[in-house]
């Protein structure tokens, strides 16, 4: 039995139909604060019950929302979920995301990663156990003014832009 229903609530899910999101996808409409975001995703996705609510990756939406300002106007720009996130690319490559375990994911010149964590809230990009140069986590402590986080995105926008267009 769903806990939501339980508590005499709705159920916070509405089945997809069989569309873009394919016929066994559920999109999640889970109760957040104001300001986060669920994306879509599979059912039975990630937990052992084969619901979809605690399979979903929230992300900060107002972060989300200050980046898209920053990054408005550039040429090529698309977003992606991507990361359990939202990222901005540019021409096909991921230069910022707002990530879905806070703060943001940042493209930068690996040839830069050294520099760039000794700043406060800074730090390389870990997957699978690896940390990764040019790829670094900043935390929501370095992007609390938008002169701040105006800087760290016009870091990875440039780098983005460097790349060959994909």
């Amino acid at each position: 039995m769903d806990p939501t229903r339980a508590r005499g609530q709705p159920t916070p899910r509405v089945a997809a139909s069989a569309g873009a999101l394919g016929a066994d996808a559920v999109p999640a409409v889970a109760h957040l604060p104001a300001g986060r975001c669920v994306p879509p995703v599979r059912a039975g996705a990630g937990n052992v019950g084969g619901g979809a609510d605690t399979a979903a990756v929230a992300y900060d939406e107002d972060l989300a929302e200050r980046i898209r300002e920053q990054v408005a106007g550039e040429d090529g720009l698309t977003e992606k979920r991507m990361f359990g996130g939202l990222a901005f690319l540019i021409n096909g490559n991921m230069a910022v995301s707002a990530s879905g375990q806070g703060g943001m994911l940042l493209r930068v010149d690996p040839a830069q990663t050294e520099e760039l964590i000794k700043a406060p809230h800074a730090r390389r990009f870990e997957m699978r156990g690896r940390e990764m140069d040019g790829w670094l986590r900043v935390d929501a402590g370095a992007t609390a003014t938008d002169a701040d986080l105006a800087r760290w995105v016009s870091l990875g926008v440039a780098y983005a832009r460097s790349l060959p267009p994909k």
